[in-house]
């Protein structure tokens, strides 16, 4: 038997491979080439979802990293009450969760109103979908950056401090670099996932319109076919960096 596993395994594996590359197959072909081009308003929904999408990727950077390492580096009691509330959000439906910050962020919402008060709205505004964003992609984050840091032996950071380094330059020095491909693999989903939230974004931030949400606006108006084209965009401005990072990764673990 070679390499490759047993024959069976390699069939089923390539049936199932072109299953789930069946999809994308068929827009190519079902796409209207001639006369392709993006329908009104889908150009500044394009701009929205990329615009807020990086000012969200940086957020969810800023704050994830630490709530990661600190969660793969914690001992003690409470471990599990602590990860399942990691996971409430990322096992919350879409839907639910976008229901449960409209009742918080909402106008009637008790955070809602005090932000208002600040000058702050986080209904149909470019917060609001920053939020949405935020709350729909930092889980997917937070899980795999937590992994990375795990994955860094302890015994390096102990080494680096009793050097006497502080633990702030232990972090960026040691344990930041050897995490840093599985973060960019947390980030590179954080990203899809960003630009790709529907559920929430359709509750508490319809408006400004990105693209999921046009794409939806464009199915309902004008049927399948008139959401090709930013459909098309859609897929080129998401894929690339995911799969791109999972090409590198898998290269250099070879």
């Amino acid at each position: 038997m070679t390499r490759s596993g047993h024959p069976a395994a390699a069939a089923a594996g390539v049936a199932v491979l072109a299953i789930l590359v069946a999809p994308f197959l068929a827009l190519a072909f079902a796409t209207r080439w001639a006369g392709f081009h993006l329908a009104p308003g889908d150009g500044g929904a394009v701009a929205v979802s990329l615009g807020l999408s990086l000012v969200s990727l940086g957020l969810i950077a800023l704050a994830g990293t630490p709530l990661a390492y600190w969660l793969a580096r914690r001992q003690g009691r409470g471990g599990g009450v602590i990860d399942a509330l990691v996971l409430l959000p990322f096992l919350t439906p879409p839907l639910a969760m976008g229901i449960l910050l409209a009742a918080l962020y909402g106008p009637y919402g008790p955070a809602g109103q005090l932000l208002e008060r600040l000058g702050l709205v986080l209904t149909n505004s470019a917060p609001a979908f920053v939020a949405a964003q935020i709350y729909g992609a930092m889980p997917y984050y937070v899980v795999a950056a937590r992994a990375a840091f795990a994955a860094v032996p302890a015994d390096y950071e102990e080494i680096a401090l009793t050097l006497g380094k502080s633990p702030w330059a232990v972090f960026w020095r040691v344990s930041l670099p050897l995490a840093r491909l599985g973060l960019a693999a947390g980030l590179a989903t954080a990203w899809v996932r960003a630009l790709g939230e529907f559920g929430i974004v359709l509750i508490i931030a319809y408006f400004p319109q990105g693209m999921p949400v046009k794409l939806w606006v464009d199915l309902q108006d004008s049927g399948l076919g008139a959401v090709f084209p930013l459909l098309w965009v859609f897929l080129l401005v998401a894929m690339p960096l995911p799969l791109a990072l999972g090409i590198f990764t898998r290269r250099r673990y070879a």
